[in-house]
Formats: C-alpha cells, sequence, structure tokens
C-alpha cells in the first residue's frame, strides 16, 4: 500500500526500566516475539505501507541494535540512526534525527504494535490542513492517562494529564503515533530532552496551528512491562492481530516446527504454538498454546508449558508446570517446579509479572 510517505521515525532510545528483567539481557527493540526481534514486526509494517526510509533513534545499547539490523537491506528498508547521548525525550528524539527528515513524516514508539491504516490517517491529517495529527485511542478508564479534547471535525482543543475521577471529559488518548509536517521541529529546542506531549504540542496549540486527534479503533499494545510483552505473543498467536511473519504459516493444526525438532511419540501438543529450530521435547510433555519456544530448547519428560514464551537454549526439568511465564534465554529450570505468572532468568531467578 502507497501512503505517500516516505520517512519515519521509530523512537528506540529508551531502557525500558519497566520491562526489566528482560531488558537486562536485550536492548528492548530485539526482544523477541515469535522468535523475531520486536523492531521487524515495526519495520515490516512500514515496508508494507511503501515507508522504507526509517530512521532509528536509539539510545540504550545502540551498537548492539546496528550491528543486529545494520541497513536494512535484509528488510527492505533503508535504516539510519540517530544515538541519543542522553536521553532527549520524544520531541527531543526527532530533533536530533531532523537531518533525515523531509515532507510529512510518521513517528512510532518503538515498543508499540499496532495495525492502524497509515493511508487513512494521512488522509484525515491533510484535509484538515493540520501541521501534527496524533493517533488516539479509547480507554474504559482514563484516570491513568492523559486525555486528549476535539472538537467535532477531529481538531485537538487541549490536553490533560491523568485527570483524576470525576474530572475526565473525554475517553480518548494519546497512542504515541504521530503525523508530523517538519517545520514544527524549529519549536523543539536542540541538545536538551523534550516531549511532544507537554511541550511542542500544547505550544502548537498556543500558536493557534492546527493539531488534530485521529480516532482508531484497531489494535495497540505497548509493551513496556513483561505482562503486556507476553500478552502480544498470545494475541498474535491466537490472530487477535495479524503478524507480518507468521500467520498463514501456522496452518489449520495452529503448530509451526522449525528445522531439527525433535518431538517424542507420546508428547502431545495444542496449539497455537512456535517451536524454533533445533529444539527437543521429551516423552510425556504437554505444551498447550499459546506457547512460543525459541532455539535449541529442552523441554524435559512430563514437562507441562501453557500460555508461556520461552527465549533460546532454555531447559525445563522433568515436571516442571509453567504457566504464563516468560524465560530468558540460557536458564535451567530444575525438576519438579511449579511457576506461573513471572518472568524466570539464568541470573535474577522469579520476578513476578
Amino acid at each position: 500500500m502507497d501512503t505517500g510517505i516516505t520517512k519515519a521515525v521509530i523512537l528506540a532510545g529508551g531502557r525500558g526500566t519497566r520491562l526489566r528483567p528482560l531488558t537486562n539481557y536485550l536492548p528492548k527493540p530485539l526482544i523477541p516475539v515469535l522468535n523475531r526481534p520486536f523492531l521487524e514486526y515495526t519495520i515490516a509494517y512500514l515496508h508494507k505501507n511503501s515507508i522504507d526510509d526509517i530512521v532509528l533513534a536509539t539510545g540504550y545499547l545502540p551498537e548492539v541494535v546496528e550491528h543486529y539490523l545494520g541497513d536494512g537491506s535484509g528488510l527492505g528498508v533503508r535504516l539510519s540512526y540517530s544515538v541519543e547521548k542522553e536521553p532527549l525525550g520524544t520531541a527531543g528524539a526527532v530533533k536530533n534525527a531532523e537531518k533525515y527528515l523531509s515532507g510529512t513524516f510518521v513517528v512510532l514508539n518503538g515498543d508499540t504494535f499496532t495495525d492502524f491504516n497509515i493511508a487513512e490517517m494521512l488522509a484525515f491529517h491533510h484535509d484538515r490542513k493540520s501541521r501534527a495529527t496524533i493517533a488516539l485511542t479509547r480507554v474504559d478508564n482514563a484516570s491513568a492517562f492523559g486525555v486528549v479534547s476535539t472538537d467535532g471535525d477531529g481538531k485537538i482543543r487541549g490536553f490533560t494529564e491523568k485527570p483524576v475521577s470525576g474530572q475526565i471529559t473525554a475517553c480518548w488518548i494519546n497512542a504515541g503515533i504521530y503525523l508530523l509536517e517538519p517545520d514544527i521541529l524549529r519549536l523543539v529546542p536542540p541538545d536538551r530532552y523534550c516531549m511532544f506531549e507537554n511541550e511542542t504540542f500544547p505550544l502548537l496549540l498556543q500558536l493557534n496551528k492546527s493539531v488534530c486527534g485521529y480516532p482508531f479503533n484497531g489494535y495497540l499494545m505497548d509493551i513496556g512491562t513483561p505482562e503486556k510483552y507476553l500478552q502480544l505473543n498470545i494475541d498474535l498467536l491466537q490472530s487477535k492481530t495479524k503478524s507480518a511473519f507468521i500467520a498463514e504459516q501456522l496452518g489449520r493444526s495452529g503448530i509451526l516446527c522449525g528445522k531439527g525438532v525433535v518431538v517424542h511419540d507420546t508428547a502431545g501438543i495444542t496449539g497455537p504454538v512456535v517451536i524454533a529450530d533445533g529444539c527437543d521435547i521429551g516423552k510425556e510433555v504437554r505444551i498447550k498454546g499459546s506457547v512460543v519456544i525459541g532455539r535449541n530448547c529442552h523441554i524435559s519428560e512430563g514437562a507441562i508449558i501453557e500460555e508461556s514464551v520461552l527465549w533460546n537454549n532454555v531447559t525445563v526439568g522433568a515436571d516442571v508446570n509453567l504457566k504464563r511465564c516468560v524465560v530468558t534465554d540460557d536458564t535451567l529450570i530444575e525438576s519438579n517446579r511449579r511457576i506461573s505468572n513471572s518472568v524466570i532468568t539464568k541470573s535474577d531467578g522469579e520476578v513476578r509479572l
């Protein structure tokens, strides 16, 4: 789909503090979702919309991200890197990437999965001659978020940060996806922390510039916590939203196995389940979807795994029972354990979701 936009900025610079302990091992953009780095999904989504010139605004372990993704040619895009020496905020990070930008461009958070229609949002943006258009999503309880108030034509009239109960006048919130005209970056000071949400956008309103809110009701998941990260994997397996890589491969069985996977005759697997290369599924193991298993994992006799994500080189001992867990690389889970609703790591042990 050709949207008419050629440039995108992905904000991938944060340390992912709320996502610890997962980000103790990998930068947030590279955390695996269905055994592929999360950022690949955002890049593939942009590529599908004919947006192939992408700037990654990075800060935490930028060399690791660049080493993995390179120039983007393997994903059919052109990647540039804008590195923050210190955290610059959403607007500051885009200002830091200003030399790469021209014409209308899209900004997305590097920890958000969405299926919104960029072409429709762009038509909305141009029709209203907006300088900045903010994607809005509806929530039942807006008290934990910044509320955005609009008029009947979609023009934003104001922002209310985390209103207390009884003061909520709207339930549309900022979804963290923006269409912007490059001239607004003149309002963003260089080399300092600055946020679109509470500085640049309110300033645009003060200057009587057109700022619009585009409501959409599609899928939106911020993987800012381990619980939400797990839920995204489950939602993709259950086709609650479309994956750029795996939906059709699961087929009717709902089971996708990589190369060299050995499954004992007495093991039982109920999809949706994705198992990467080189795994060994032992005698009388029960895997009950939704489950993701990374490369070279060993699941020992009698183990039961439900609604969980295992990264690479994980060993699950005999008669272990895992439910709603995330297990990071190189972790050994000793036999006869019963663990639920936890992140399990090699060095940190168990941390509740």
